[in-house]
């Protein structure tokens, strides 16, 4: 049997969760706000989801089913991706993702090629940018030429990356702010937090209430829960498992270079016994 998960509101990180919250036409207005906090000059006043899955010219294209896919009442795109763990050619599938909304522009007959904005929008739930001194959370990027200047202002990829978000409940100032405590620490929450009294968050805390859910809600929440922390388990074991590897080669090299084992042990967090063995 199934047990109900104990905590008061969802894990907006797993897929039910951010689709709930994030993907259903009552609740756009949270994703309005959310991404109205992100875009550098340009400010949404209504959107509407279309089809996540793309209809390409291969097989390939027709896997490429985004998140989230909108379009505001401008005509701008944007593609929402929540991110849980690092992939291979993670760059390569934003641009490829990027790709769909530019060609579905394409009108039959004489076209002159206008475009309207795509904006790829990942947050995620490990850093992107690994060994960087940036603690910024948020990094935006676009098409620039040597000069550094903006060749082309209508493509932009934003990436947030949430473990690089350290502020507490008390520190809370600005919404961008507020937005990325939910999403890091709304699961954990048992009330809603004096920062966060905004009308927006008392919708979406309203939304995430897991006592509220349906019987079919929650079974599809839990199992989506379930993907979420096993998915999660993996990844943290492999990166405790890389730091050890690159603890051991720095002890190597230590111990080449004839510190004392007590040196060693205080530059890598090894044991004795662990160096001993190298």
């Amino acid at each position: 049997m199934m047990h109900i998960q104990k905590e008061k509101y969802i894990n907006p990180l797993t897929d039910f969760g951010f689709k709930k919250l994030f993907g259903t036409e009552p609740n756009k207005i949270l994703l309005i706000d959310f991404l109205n906090q992100i875009l550098p000059d340009k400010k949404i006043a209504d959107l509407s989801y279309a089809s996540g899955e793309k209809q390409g010219l291969t097989e390939l294209d027709r896997k490429a089913i985004f998140d989230l896919y909108c379009i505001s009442d401008k005509g701008e795109r944007f593609i929402v991706e929540m991110q849980k763990a690092k992939q291979n050619y993670f760059k390569d599938r934003s641009v490829y993702y990027a790709s769909f909304p530019i060609q579905e522009q394409a009108e039959k007959g004489d076209w002159n090629f206008k475009l309207e904005p795509v904006y790829t929008i990942g947050i995620l739930d490990f850093i992107f940018y690994e060994g960087k001194e940036e603690i910024e959370p948020l990094q935006m990027v676009e098409l620039k030429n040597q000069k550094n200047e903006v060749f082309y202002d209508k493509l932009k990829y934003i990436y947030i990356e949430l473990p690089k978000f350290k502020k507490t409940a008390e520190d809370l100032f600005f919404r961008f702010e507020k937005w990325l405590y939910v999403f890091k620490h709304l699961s954990r929450l048992t009330d809603r937090p004096q920062k966060l009294q905004e009308k927006v968050f008392e919708q979406l805390f309203r939304n995430a209430e897991i006592s509220k859910f349906t019987p079919n809600e929650r079974v599809s929440y839990q199992k989506s829960l379930k993907y979420y922390r096993d998915l999660k388990n993996v990844t943290d074991t492999a990166r405790d498992e890389g730091k050890v590897e690159g603890k051991i080669e720095v002890a190597k090299n230590l111990k080449t270079m004839g510190l004392s084992m007590e040196q060693i042990v205080q530059a890598t967090g090894l044991s004795k016994g662990e160096i001993e063995v190298l």
